[in-house]
């Protein structure tokens, strides 16, 4: 359930080659352990600094924990740029029309990541203005203080330390 409209959220459900295979809600594939599709981005400055916001309190997953810079679900019938395209939207209030982007990864389960996903790279300087329902606080890191932050215990979202690596690397474990 969305928790803004109260309808359900609908997700396409994909086998281990990242293809369709059926359709079910968020809730549903997750109480199931379904493979689905999600978008990850990080907002990156000039001097490599990622824009890492803090999660709300109030979020069901991964409450007050540090997050990428955007991430969400590729709903139903989405491709991942248009997911991408809409969480940047809805996350910082920014059109990607309107920065330099790349898609810098396509990585799944099998690089020890939670779902099939694509990784953008938005650049900007200026760090956005966020929704406050999204995140309660943000700042600057550079990859390697990031990765030390969350393995001295700062809380963070499943995927970013591993993502991270694989993206930026650093650390690899």
């Amino acid at each position: 359930m969305d928790r803004v409209t109260g309808i359900a959220e609908w997700l396409d459900v994909v086998n281990e080659h990242d293809e369709v295979i059926g359709q079910a809600t968020r809730e549903d594939a997750y109480a199931r352990g379904l493979t689905v599709r999600v978008i990850n981005a990080f907002l990156i400055n000039r001097a490599g600094q990622l824009w890492i916001p803090r999660r709300t309190a109030h979020k069901r997953l991964f409450p007050g924990c540090l997050d990428m810079s955007v991430g969400g679900h590729v709903e139903r019938g989405e491709t991942y740029e248009q997911a991408f395209r809409r969480e940047t939207q809805e996350e910082l209030n920014l059109n990607v029309d309107d920065l330099p982007w790349q898609q810098i990864a396509a990585l799944g389960p099998r690089d020890g990541l939670s779902a099939f996903m694509h990784v953008y790279e938005l650049r900007r300087d200026d760090p956005p203005t966020f929704n406050p329902d999204d995140f309660s606080s943000a700042q600057w890191f550079t990859s390697a203080e990031l990765i030390l932050r969350i393995e001295q215990g700062d809380p963070a979202k499943g995927d970013l330390k591993r993502l991270v690596q694989l993206c930026y690397g650093v650390g690899h474990a």
